[in-house]
């Protein structure tokens, strides 16, 4: 049930990663940070998928370790766009809360994961 949650939400949040960067390279122009956002904002999602047929158990922690870095950077470039005045404060705190929940549950699902090895 719990990776369900998760491939939903990060699949939810991709969509809104997507529409953020259509925003950002249509109305402001800015290119470069935006396609980081883009690459590593719906890469989170595209890992936990490839999670759901590991081979293993150890390649099921990788591919979510993975999609758990994918986050962090994710939030790195949210950071920056809203220190840069590309996104505002309003569009980084949704972003960033839900980025946020992805990450608590990414490090739940890892830990559980390996509780079990």
């Amino acid at each position: 049930m719990k990776k369900s949650i998760l491939k939903n939400k990060s699949y939810d949040f991709a969509i809104q990663i997507v529409k953020t960067y259509k925003l950002i390279s249509s109305d402001r122009k800015e290119y470069t940070l935006s396609k980081q956002l883009l690459r590593s904002g719906t890469s989170i999602g595209a890992n936990i998928r490839e999670a759901e047929f590991a081979q293993s158990n150890k390649d099921f922690i990788n591919k979510m370790s993975i999609a758990l870095k994918e986050s962090n950077e994710t939030e790195y470039w949210l950071s920056l766009l809203k220190d840069t005045d590309y996104i505002k404060v309003s569009t980084y705190n949704t972003l960033s809360d839900l980025n946020m929940e992805l990450i608590k549950m990414l490090v739940s699902t890892i830990n559980t994961m390996k509780s079990k090895l």
